[in-house]
């Protein structure tokens, strides 16, 4: 089975597309390598994939929200199902250039939605996000739940995604599942997200920003668990059968989450920080960052019945193996 894989040179992408190749599939990768974040960590990931799997992997750099440079791109290449992980991420950053979502996260949705129904794919699987949740107050984060009040354009756009992703499974009966991930770490991570950020700051000896006083709560979702639910999705698409699939459709649309089903506080994750490091933290507290949430936790119901998912990975182990590997890929002795 040859594969498109989106959003290939990220920390999702990556591990998925790494995943996709060990079992033995073709996998064509696509990303605009853009300067979000340092290019260079991109670049590591994408040649880890290349030096692994040889022949078996195609990049091109290509950004999917221009629709001209996505349809010549896809021209001359094969794929049965697509994998669509490339988006504009991070909450914060979306206050301060909300553009760049609409362009990537609704542009690059739509054109990604008419490439998999023009070339009538088995299965469409895109990236939602807990974001969507918004200033939701009942826990666990159920499918289920009105997701109509979200607090950051990202959020906006991600549910708009999934609109979008019901519209074309109606209209085209295209198999298409949402994932909406859970603050996912791990090695070869973002440098954006808040476990890499207090990592690097114990190592520098700088005060470790918190929020809110550290009254916050996450679901930590190590990458290797977040792997495996993205594949057992993948290969089982919803069928088209007219019963109502998670998430509420009755077209072949399936939402789910993909979290580990345990929400933790942000200083319990500090904690084993310091422990995996050897460092004390310094702290700053600040007050809540506009968009931002308290507390998230996933139901993982609908995944755990339709796909057998069940996270394995905790804190406590997730958490030093991305410290080890921190220290590697920065070379700190």
């Amino acid at each position: 089975m040859a594969l498109l894989v989106t959003g290939v040179a990220g920390f999702i992408g990556s591990s998925v597309a790494a995943a996709l190749l060990a079992r033995g599939e073709q996998v064509i990768g696509i990303d605009n390598l853009n300067e979000y974040y340092d290019p260079a960590l991109k670049r590591a990931r994408l040649e880890r994939l290349g030096a692994a799997h040889g022949n078996a992997f195609t990049f091109e750099k290509v950004d999917f929200a221009d629709q001209e440079a996505l349809e010549a791109f896809a021209a001359p290449h094969r794929f049965d199902r697509i994998i669509h992980l490339g988006a504009q991420a991070g909450v914060r950053y979306s206050l301060v250039n909300p553009q760049a979502y609409v362009r990537s996260n609704l542009m690059g949705q739509i054109n990604m939605l008419e490439l998999a129904r023009h070339r009538e794919v088995e299965h469409f699987v895109y990236a939602s996000s807990s974001s969507v949740y918004g200033g939701n107050e009942s826990l666990p984060f159920r499918v289920e739940d009105r997701v109509d009040h979200p607090i950051s354009i990202y959020a906006v756009t991600k549910k708009a995604d999934e609109l979008m992703g019901e519209s074309y499974a109606h209209l085209y009966r295209l198999p298409m599942t949402g994932l909406r991930f859970f603050t996912v770490y791990g090695p070869w991570g973002r440098p954006d997200m808040a476990m890499w950020i207090f990592t690097k700051s114990l190592y520098e000896g700088t005060p470790l920003q918190i929020f809110n006083g550290g009254d916050m709560r996450r679901d930590f979702t190590y990458i290797d668990d977040i792997v495996r639910g993205v594949l057992s999705c993948v290969d089982g698409p919803p069928n088209d059968d007219g019963k109502r699939k998670a998430g509420g459709s009755k077209s072949p649309h399936a939402i789910y989450n993909i979290g580990n089903h345990r929400s933790e506080e942000l200083m319990r994750m500090v904690s084993l920080l310091e422990q995996a490091t050897g460092k004390t933290a310094a702290f700053n507290f600040q007050p809540i960052q506009p968009g931002d949430v308290k507390d998230t936790y996933a139901d993982i119901t609908a995944i755990q019945r339709d796909h057998g998912f069940e996270p394995s990975t905790t804190i406590d182990v997730g958490i030093p193996r991305f410290v080890e590997w921190f220290k590697q890929y920065h070379h700190i002795d």
